[in-house]
């Protein structure tokens, strides 16, 4: 069993165990071992988003896989797709990324990712810890003569940017596109706005003046008010919102509304199928995704298949299918004929893309999609046991279940990434959607909830 590793690598609060200095320092010399034995390269690749505790835990890897007789290449702050690009184009062993997505800024997180732009696999995962607590890499490194270097390498976001352009025709514009982006005061907040200008669009660019605390506060992929009145009031034609290390992203059409990874996953779906470029016709998303979803895809006469929740595991199931799209409601969106993880960046290109071909609005095309009320209620808790095994929580689903009769559905699971617990409802009724879901929540709370005073919360 994995001790470390999440749904989405190893996280926690800064500074506390396990994202140290020291834990840092050893899992850089972890990554140089683990490489190391299936390569002759020598580098790895080391890039981070804009919270504070960056500098901190970057200089501790750089530490360890210099000790490690390994070189540091820098790229500084960089959105996460970016460094998994980076880590095969430099010709690396693999890259490192310094973030915790869309959680606050005292948290941050260690994502591996291979030469390839993968992430590491369950198993890949294990071995890695295997290295990690029983082998000691630090004894290794003792008595080593030739340690690694440290080399920064200016201007990568521009190698990300060259990158991206080339997954589109030359001759691609974003022409006559007025566009908001909020780059939630993250990874994105330089390259994106930048690109997007780059090719031709007139941006209004949100959250893009980081200072290390800011990093997803009330801002980005998890909080669209701004974005949806800014989109409304300069009369765009949509607005695009990025997470802390710009591997997902959340649209909002012309009047203000949001639109899902879901809904974004249905419209390039169909744009790619009639185009054929679909291949296999089947798309991948997860058992968090909306009911209309699959509904949508059924229409087009697209195959639905599900994985578990975690881009990772999205991406497994594409390989097992030979699937080329897939993704989660959340916004992380893949497009494997065009890059190895979740791009939030390209995922917004490709939606304007579709805009642009069908000369329609996003309004309009997300109109293939009906979005089923849903609410998903989060729960601090202070412990993670079997929600299967707790007789309270299992009749409080069961009975939310009975009560639905077939008409939605409830989902309740465990963050992989902090210590929540997540309570999803759906039906067609939006009052008995939260009320089955607030019932659940409370249950939560109350057997195995951290604190019992303390507020659930509704995002």
């Amino acid at each position: 069993m994995k001790r470390l590793f999440g749904t989405d690598g190893i996280r926690g609060v800064a500074n506390r165990y396990p994202m140290t200095v020291e834990m840092a320092v050893n899992i850089g010399r972890a990554t140089v071992a683990f490489f190391m034995s299936n390569d002759t390269e020598k580098r790895i690749v080391v890039g981070k988003d804009t919270r504070l505790s960056g500098d901190m835990l970057e200089s501790a890897l750089v530490a360890g896989i210099c000790s490690a007789g390994a070189d540091a290449h820098c790229v500084g702050i960089l959105p996460t797709p970016g460094i998994a690009y980076l880590a095969g184009a430099a010709g690396a062993s693999g890259g490192i990324v310094i973030s915790a997505s869309h959680n606050p800024f005292y948290d941050n997180g260690i994502k591996i990712f291979k030469k390839d732009g993968f992430k590491l696999s369950d198993k890949e995962e294990m071995h890695f810890e295997k290295i990690l607590f029983d082998e000691r890499p630090g004894h290794k490194c003792n008595h080593l003569r030739d340690t690694g270097r440290v080399q920064a390498i200016d201007r990568a976001y521009r190698q990300y940017q060259s990158f991206l352009l080339k997954r589109f025709p030359k001759d691609f514009s974003l022409k006559g596109f007025k566009v908001v982006l909020d780059c939630s005061h993250g990874a994105t907040y330089r390259v994106a706005p930048e690109l997007f200008k780059r090719l031709g669009a007139d941006i209004i660019p949100m959250n893009v003046s980081p200072n290390g605390r800011n990093i997803n506060d009330s801002c980005g992929s998890q909080y669209l008010t701004a974005i949806r009145r800014e989109v409304t009031e300069k009369k765009a034609d949509l607005g695009l919102a990025f997470d802390g290390d710009g591997d997902r992203v959340v649209a909002v059409d012309e009047n203000g509304q949001a639109v899902t990874g879901d809904q974004i996953l249905a419209i390039c779906a169909s744009y790619m199928k009639t185009r054929g470029k679909l291949k296999g016709n089947r798309v991948v998303s997860t058992v968090m995704s909306n009911f209309g979803l699959g509904a949508a895809l059924e229409a087009l006469g697209i195959e639905h298949v599900i994985a578990d929740v975690g881009d990772r595991y999205v991406l497994e199931k594409m390989f097992e299918t030979d699937a080329v799209l897939g993704g989660e409601d959340s916004g992380h969106i893949i497009f494997l004929e065009d890059h190895t993880t979740g791009d939030g960046i390209l995922a917004g290109l490709k939606l304007m893309e579709v805009m642009r071909e069908g000369a329609k609005s996003l309004s309009q095309l997300s109109a293939i999609m009906t979005v089923y009320p849903q609410v998903l209620i989060n729960v601090e808790v202070g412990c993670k046991p079997d929600l299967q095994a707790n007789p309270s929580i299992l009749e409080a689903i069961t009975s939310a279940e009975n009560k639905l009769q077939g008409r939605g559905r409830v989902l309740v699971r465990y963050s992989g990434t902090q210590p929540l617990c997540r309570i999803m409802v759906e039906s067609p009724d939006a009052a008995e959607t939260k009320k089955y879901a607030q019932a659940i929540a409370a249950v939560v709370k109350k057997t195995i909830g951290k604190n019992s005073h303390e507020n659930f919360s509704n995002d």
